[in-house]
């Protein structure tokens, strides 16, 4: 029932929109109160705050609905919610849920999730952006670089550096509302592909004044709640890829079906069925170990959930990437034009295998669990 929603409203919401904001990489602001009528903005809310409080697992099926169409309005379901809402529910106390979850609820606010910096990348605890007491208030400096939705965030969640403690024990976490003094946006990054609804930008904070309660959790304490963030977004990344990937072996199946050489249908010829069924295997492979682990998070196994998270991260990535490029092989020439959408889904693709932590740092994650 809510993946038959899911996949009528991506079909008339997404689908026609998909290739145009991503050649002209432009936000879809038309399409954001949709996806807020919908619960898809505010999915972690809590329902006693007039949230949806939706599970993992609806999520990602969500996400990889969407992503069939557009991996950029895909991440935007979920991704809102590493800003706020998430870390709010790892953290939070209950004057700031009172305060934020509300206005969350509504389903119109944006939010961002600033960790990485120029000389902070997959070591994030090397992070250098400081927050010093200003009274009881702080004042934040620093810059973060590649901030998802960062030009059109209303809100975004900034990492800094409170105290003296080693790497990460000095990291604290901190709601910043864009508006505020001293707050200051680069240009849009240009990318290799990701257009469109989730634009990139750096920030720029030059003692940037925030109350006391703009912290979530305790000092020191902020990069504990940005891993839970991460651990849960994965499987919903993963989901997002499994989508791309979905979408490419729907238009190459259906391509195949139709293109003619040498009198027949290429589908016909047993190299491409080969390399057809190889990319259904990789999807069907990484989507059953993706909902193995939603349904173990959903249901509070958190038992070796970390390395699980990173698993499918990586197989359902490196699955994207590998299924989008023999997406474009089977369609040969057509498939290196734009007017296809497997070229878009090929770029799309290989960020997945970086962002949410490459999958170099995902791998070392499921060793350190094995060798622990």
């Amino acid at each position: 029932m809510f993946q038959d929603q899911i996949r009528r409203f991506a079909e008339r919401e997404v689908a026609p929109i998909a290739d145009e904001i991503d050649h002209e990489d432009r936000f879809p602001a038309e399409v954001i109160p949709k996806f807020g009528d919908l619960g898809l903005l505010q999915w972690s809310v809590p329902e006693e705050y007039g949230g949806p409080e939706g599970s993992l697992t609806m999520l990602c099926i969500a996400r990889e609905e969407l992503a069939k169409y557009s991996l950029s309005l895909s991440v935007m379901v979920g991704e809102n919610g590493n800003g706020m809402a998430l870390p709010l529910l790892f953290g939070g106390t209950d004057a700031q849920k009172a305060k934020y979850f509300p206005l969350l609820a509504k389903g119109r606010t944006l939010v961002a999730f600033a960790l990485s910096e120029p000389e902070a990348g997959s070591d994030a605890a090397a992070l250098r952006t400081r927050a010093v007491r200003d009274g009881d208030d702080w004042l934040i400096t620093g810059n973060k670089i590649f901030v998802t939705c960062g030009p059109v965030a209303d809100y975004v969640l900034v990492l800094a550096r409170t105290n003296d403690a080693p790497r990460a024990k000095g990291v604290s976490a901190f709601i910043v509302d864009t508006s505020l003094a001293g707050v200051t946006r680069g240009p849009k990054n240009k990318k290799m592909g990701y257009n469109g609804a989730t634009p990139n930008c750096d920030f720029f904070f030059e003692d940037v004044h925030v109350p006391a309660d703009a912290m979530v959790g305790g000092d020191g304490e902020g990069f504990a709640i940005a891993m839970k963030c991460m651990e849960f977004n994965r499987p919903a990344m993963s989901a997002s890829a499994l989508g791309i990937a979905q979408g490419a072996l729907e238009q190459a199946v259906a391509f195949a079906k139709e293109r003619e050489q040498f009198g027949k249908p290429i589908a016909e010829f047993q190299g491409l069925q080969f390399m057809m069924a190889d990319m259904a295997m990789q999807i069907e492979a990484a989507r059953a170990l993706l909902y193995e682990v939603t349904a173990r998070y959903d249901r509070g196994e958190m038992d070796g959930y970390g390395a699980l998270s990173a698993m499918v991260k990586t197989l359902a990535s490196d699955a994207a990437m590998k299924v989008t490029t023999d997406a474009v092989q089977i369609l040969g020439g057509y498939g290196y034009m734009k007017e296809f959408p497997v070229e878009r889904m090929m770029r799309d693709a290989k960020v997945t295998q970086i962002f949410e932590g490459t999958n170099q740092i995902q791998r070392m994650l499921i060793a350190r669990d094995l060798l622990k």
